[in-house]
């Protein structure tokens, strides 16, 4: 049988995979894994049947069912008071999983430097990687996480072509304009 290419022979198994197989193994909670341990609310599972039952369980356009983007174009709308395409502004992915992978592959070539937190999603850096991009690590430091502003200014001028954020907790004073230029 013929190898799998070199850009994926660095992946090994998912974190999560293995955590939940050691949650399994010894009977114990599992918080690496989104399973629910609740059913949905009877009037979500209702509404699927419904549109099931009249003839909506056929794959939408490729960028997403158009009611659907109209509904989240007026949704940003009416919270960012950003005006918002949704002919041409906005994509309905399958899940956060493929809608970052689309997004790296829509920014990034092979060669640019992708900017990450660290500890992440173990999905960002291999996304940066099948890409073709090379994954930047900026710690975040325990006990609180808290980011070094010359770590990240150093990463910024070693060349980002982008920067993944995705971070409740962050506290948003640390980043300035005047952080990232070095001032």
């Amino acid at each position: 049988m013929p190898r799998t290419s070199k850009r994926t022979s660095v992946f090994t198994e998912s974190l999560i995979r293995e955590m939940t197989r050691v949650a399994q193994r010894h009977g114990a909670i599992n918080l690496a894994q989104g399973f629910p341990d609740f059913d949905p609310p009877p009037l979500l599972v209702q509404a699927g049947k419904d549109a099931m039952d009249a003839g909506r369980h056929q794959y939408a356009i490729t960028w997403g069912a158009p009611e659907l983007r109209a509904a989240l174009a007026a949704k940003l709308r009416r919270f960012t008071g950003l005006p918002v395409d949704d002919a041409t502004e906005l994509v309905v992915t399958c899940g956060a999983t493929e809608a970052m992978m689309m997004a790296m592959m829509t920014v990034c070539d092979p060669g640019d430097r992708v900017g990450l937190f660290s500890p992440f999603y173990e999905n960002y850096s291999a996304d940066a990687i099948l890409c073709g991009a090379q994954p930047v690590h900026i710690p975040l430091h325990p006990p609180n996480y808290h980011f070094d502003p010359d770590e990240l200014r150093r990463a910024f001028s070693g060349g980002l072509k982008a920067f993944v954020l995705c971070n409740r907790s962050l506290n948003h004073s640390h980043i300035s304009q005047a952080t990232l230029e070095g001032g």
